[in-house]
């Protein structure tokens, strides 16, 4: 009988023979290459809205092919429950508030090291293509300016084709200052963008950090009629909230596609997930009957989806429960890659994730702090303490996720004990956060708080000559009437 051998045990197979000859004849085994990174971020996408957790209306098959070889977590958390804070948190391993980023809007401290940094120091191309929102303007999406001080550029990435916020179709970007107008689904563009610059990288044979940050399903919503023609029952914006989730997944099948085609995929590690919980007012439901939406520290406000594709070293798919967040993305890039501790600014909030690709890991050590606009919370595997008001009379809740992952049974007055526990732990990294935000993590006399408070980019000398064109746009338009009624 003939022996079928798969292709990815053909090819590990091969690699142990050359190793034995290598070793046999006194060489030291071959190296293998350095892993790329492709981190891939959905704007307002809520925890339920993926077809693996069998969502009502909405099909996401390339996501869930994503799910179904690689690692899927069903119990991420995004930094924070909106945009400008969790960025931040993903580019440098910290809660936001370390960071200057308090809120959307605020831009980061340029003293911060990224992710984009830790890696350039070892030899890679870095990449951002899309939202970018570090860079202290608010305001519907516009191309960011080549001398922003906070541009993606400023903050390591070599190449990149960006805009201040969310963007809709057909999008004015930025491509390192210079304006170019696209043509298309904003997710689509994103990804056709990204593809040319790991394509560049691959045939230069050089790794990679490709950072794609997409503007969907954020309002206000703009899809194709083909995209939304599936969703004609629902309300209008529904239709196109979910006809932009429709070609965000077609996206992503692009994006695996387009590995493959390069015939990388097996050594990259592609990780997909969005900045904060799902949105209230959208039907069918965002959140998968979690408690809270987009701004609080409910699990509906920072559970998210996420999925790790990794062929290479994920060779066995499976879904974990283990408790992980948006920090710790940049300990698991920076430890893959090679990067030295010393490329990490200290204190860390994330922690390195590489254990989970092969097997099940016990406990979390390190507990996973939250703390927006006033609002604090702190998770420690099953248990979570929330404050979910601002303000010293908001009081503190305790739930057990494990068994009541909707937060609806309140256990601090039934266990005094963890409830103490919990509250104290949560003041002491609090205090650390205090620190940061003072300043203390850098060096003396290099911070300036004010320089980070958001400013609307309309006002900005920068952007006076593109005012007439941007009144007409449609994300403008409907921006201006969702936020002042106008």
């Amino acid at each position: 009988m003939r022996e079928i051998v798969s292709t990815r045990t053909a090819t590990a197979l091969a690699s142990i023979l050359l190793m034995s000859c290598a070793q046999d004849n006194g060489e030291p085994p071959p190296q293998p290459p350095p892993p790329n990174f492709v981190l891939v971020m959905a704007d307002d996408m809520g925890w339920g809205q993926t077809g693996y957790y069998d969502h009502p209306v909405l099909k996401t098959p390339n996501i869930d092919a994503m799910a179904s070889a690689g690692l899927r977590f069903d119990r991420f958390y995004a930094g924070a429950p909106n945009c400008s804070p969790t960025r931040a948190t993903v580019l440098t391993g910290r809660t936001h508030d370390r960071t200057g980023v308090e809120d959307h809007g605020f831009g980061m401290h340029p003293q911060e090291r990224t992710i984009a940094r830790a890696l350039d120091e070892v030899g890679y191309s870095t990449g951002h293509f899309g939202k970018w929102h570090l860079n202290g303007l608010r305001g519907p999406g516009v191309p960011v300016l080549a001398d922003d001080p906070r541009n993606p550029g400023a903050f390591g990435f070599d190449d990149w084709l960006s805009v201040t916020n969310f963007f809709e179709r057909d999008p004015l970007m930025s491509r390192k200052g210079l304006f170019v107008q696209m043509q298309g689904d904003s997710s689509e563009i994103v990804v056709d963008q990204a593809l040319q610059f790991i394509g560049r990288c691959a045939a230069a044979s050089k790794p990679f950090l490709a950072v794609l940050w997409y503007g969907t399903p954020h309002s206000p919503w703009i899809a194709s009629e083909e995209d939304r023609a599936q969703f004609a029952s629902l309300d209008e914006r529904s239709q196109h909230h979910y006809g932009e989730l429709v070609a965000m997944d077609r996206s992503i099948g692009t994006l695996r596609a387009g590995l493959r085609e390069l015939g990388i995929d097996g050594n990259t590690l592609l990780w997909f997930t969005s900045d904060n919980g799902g949105l209230r007012n959208i039907e069918p439901g965002t959140v998968g009957g979690l408690r809270g939406f987009k701004g609080s520290l409910y699990e509906g406000g920072i559970r998210v989806p996420a999925v790790i594709e990794w062929p290479e070293r994920i060779r066995e798919p499976r879904v974990t429960s283990f408790p992980a967040s948006t920090m710790d993305i940049f300990p698991t890039v920076a430890a893959a890659a090679g990067a030295p501790p010393s490329a990490a600014l200290q204190p860390q909030d994330g922690m390195d994730l590489s254990p989970l690709f092969t097997q099940e890991s016990g406990s979390r050590e390190k507990p996973i702090g939250f703390r927006h606009t006033g609002k604090l919370a702190l998770i420690d595997n099953d248990l979570k303490v929330v404050k979910a008001q601002a303000g010293p009379e908001a009081k503190w809740e305790v739930f057990n996720l494990r068994s009541d992952p909707g937060e609806t049974n309140d256990i601090s007055a039934n266990d005094p004990e963890s409830t103490a526990r919990m509250i104290q732990a949560l003041q002491d990294w609090n205090a650390s956060v205090d620190a940061s935000a003072a300043g203390q993590d850098y060096p003396r006399g290099d911070f300036d708080s004010e320089g980070s408070q958001p400013r609307w980019w309309m006002v900005q000398d920068g952007y006076s000559p593109y005012i007439e064109e941007w009144r007409s746009r449609p994300e403008y338009v409907r921006y201006i009437e969702r936020e002042f009624g106008e």
